[in-house]
């Protein structure tokens, strides 16, 4: 059995799976209440299933780019279970999680995330004879990425509204924007993709285990006086 946790933003998600394969999955609008509302989901997703946390033999955990509190509460929790029922845990791309779903069009897929500062976080997904990261996460601009986009590529995840008419401004008939509710992020996906990696010996040291924020948070920068 596995759990898959997703905080990355302000929609959460959360499964349960066996070797990858989900079982349940609960997503909800959190906005900023990771701290409060995770750990109890997580009991309730348990209970439900009636399974015992015991029975839970390895973790997955989104971990960004998103948002510094959202991501702080799902690696920490993450982690929490990896050390104390020492089970593997790994961690995937949140961009991957939100290309995964679109792999079987098999054209390039551009997951989309506000970055602040008028600038978009980033990434590029494919799946010809195999599932692969074309370009790693990286921090542009709508109108730079219009610049390098030269085929057909569909663009999902949490785009702003703004970035979306860019896009398709830009990019006409070459942007491919699926439906809010088709974008919605979800665990499954998660569970997915941390089944293929642990099944093939990967896995994260959850002391070392850090969050992607492409950027450091404004926590750690230093106030110029």
């Amino acid at each position: 059995m596995e759990l898959a946790i997703d905080t990355s933003t302000d929609y959460a998600s959360i499964s349960l799976s066996h070797l990858g394969e989900t079982l349940s999955e609960l997503s909800w609008y959190t906005k900023q209440n990771h701290t409060k509302e995770l750990v109890p989901n997580i009991d309730y997703l348990l209970r439900q299933a009636r399974i015992e946390t015991r029975a839970i033999e390895a973790i997955f955990v989104a971990k960004g780019p998103g948002s510094f509190n959202g991501l702080r509460v799902g690696m920490s929790t993450a982690k929490g279970f990896a050390f104390s029922l020492q089970i593997p845990l790994v961690a995937v791309s949140t961009l991957e999680i939100e290309a995964y779903p679109f792999a079987f069009a098999g054209l390039p897929i551009c997951p989309v995330h506000n970055a602040g500062r008028g600038e978009i976080a980033t990434a590029l997904y494919q799946k010809t004879d195999n599932w692969r990261c074309l370009v790693s996460e990286y921090i542009t601009t709508a109108e730079k990425l219009c610049d390098e986009v030269k085929e057909p590529t569909i663009f999902c995840g949490e785009i702003p509204a703004g970035v979306i008419e860019q896009l398709k401004q830009g990019l006409g008939d070459l942007a491919l924007v699926p439906e809010i509710a088709a974008r919605r992020r979800h665990a499954s996906h998660l569970a997915t993709l941390g089944w293929q990696r642990l099944s093939q010996g990967e896995r994260d040291d959850p002391a070392s285990l850090q969050p992607a924020y492409l950027r450091p948070p404004p926590i750690t920068q230093r106030k110029v006086k």
